[in-house]
């Protein structure tokens, strides 16, 4: 029989924190749901008592956001996975910094996936990194640094070193400054709305560059582009058009 993962839902809105409980209990098997609590405080003081192996964290919360909750602990020794209606800018901050979130009104379906993602994570210790690069993201309105979740735990890397993206299957190689390659586990696909937004194009089915990276532009049926790295990235016919219709050539 699977260990009961214990946890904790964190909203200050009581029909919220009730209808996320029904859920976890008439649908995720293996999870037991020790406390909820309406505040930062109450969270501090059931996370404390119950030693959760997991809290669901609503973000905008009266008298303090879950990311003070977070703050205010020395440690971090559970998974979080957001539960908010926030806008967004902030669910891109989010993926950025490789969190899993379920958008209220809660979908059924993507609980029971950001729980089986989270379950998968359990032993790992989490890496409160992630959470300091979130909440600088929301804080700034802008999005600086991305999580890159590796075979062996998190990569971070700035936005701006990123040079290109380069499919692997069902995985993804980011190239990055200083001729460093990251695997990903992750498809190619998950990062083209999470970077789209921020100087990135996907020229074809196997690769997404970064526009403020490109030195030369080749013309051709598609035409390829010649990196700053040295390295040569063709275009796709069908979205040449509007590649150089983002150059403004």
């Amino acid at each position: 029989m699977a260990e009961v993962i214990k946890c904790i839902v964190v909203d200050d809105e009581l029909r919220a924190r009730n209808g996320l409980k029904k859920l976890i209990e008439n649908y995720c098997s293996n999870i037991e749901v020790v406390a909820m609590a309406e505040s930062v405080a109450a969270a501090r003081v059931a996370i404390t008592e119950h030693k959760p192996d997991l809290v669901f964290l609503d973000i905008d919360m009266p008298g303090g956001d879950g990311f003070d909750l977070l703050e205010q602990m020395d440690d971090i020794p559970f998974e979080v996975i957001f539960a908010t209606a926030y806008d967004q800018f902030a669910l891109k901050a989010i993926k950025f910094s490789a969190l899993d979130y379920l958008l209220k009104p809660i979908d059924l379906e993507e609980l029971i996936a950001a729980v089986n993602k989270a379950h998968q994570k359990m032993g790992i210790k989490p890496d409160t990194e992630r959470y300091q690069s979130l909440k600088l993201n929301i804080a700034q309105k802008n999005l600086e640094r991305i999580a890159l979740p590796a075979s062996d735990g998190l990569v971070f890397v700035n936005i701006k070193d990123i040079i290109r993206l380069q499919s692997d299957g069902s995985y993804t190689v980011f190239h990055t400054t200083g001729n460093k390659n990251t695997l990903v586990t992750k498809s190619l696909g998950e990062y083209e709305e999470i970077l789209e937004e921020n100087g990135f194009f996907r020229t074809h089915h196997s690769h997404i560059i970064n526009i403020n990276r490109v030195q030369k532009y080749v013309r051709g049926r598609g035409g390829y582009v010649v990196m700053d790295d040295g390295s040569s990235v063709d275009v796709s016919a069908r979205r040449k058009d509007e590649f150089l219709a983002l150059l403004k050539i």
